[in-house]
């Protein structure tokens, strides 16, 4: 007996631009925006009872209008939220090793504002939807909403 498992690659995450997004386009004329974003956790340290913070870079790859807007609206420091999916790659480095790679393929980018130093997240100015078509056939609705 078989048993059926669903197949289910969803991501979201929250956190800070590190960097002003790169913007290239692609041989076949589709729009391609990646940079990466900052996410925190925040923990006590059971030993000395501090706080600290474990920062996770996450690199995210955006395509079609949506990554034209990333392009133009987003720079380093921007909060925002980014829902996709998990995507590995193998590429060699400078120095010839073979690495791998974790990134977020983006379906939604939602730019962040906050309300004063800790304030809860409030919503930031409505983005209309896009669509675009990843390299490979593979199709995406691209959207940027605020959250």
């Amino acid at each position: 007996m078989d048993l059926k498992i669903p197949d289910l690659n969803q991501v979201m995450i929250a956190g800070r631009v590190t960097r002003d997004p790169e913007f290239r386009m692609t041989q076949n004329q589709q729009a391609m925006s990646f940079f990466s974003v900052a996410v925190n956790r925040r923990y006590q340290d059971k030993a000395s009872g501090e706080w600290k913070d474990l920062v996770t870079f996450v690199p995210v790859t955006v395509w079609g209008p949506a990554a034209e807007r990333c392009k133009d609206k987003l720079h380093k420091g921007t909060p925002v939220m980014i829902e996709g999916r998990l995507s590995s790659s193998e590429y060699t480095d400078k120095a010839g090793q073979k690495r791998k790679e974790l990134k977020i393929t983006a379906s939604r980018v939602q730019t962040l504002a906050f309300e004063g130093e800790g304030g809860a997240p409030r919503a930031a100015q409505e983005e209309p939807a896009a669509e675009a078509a990843e390299p490979k056939g593979d199709s995406s609705g691209i959207e940027e909403v605020p959250f």
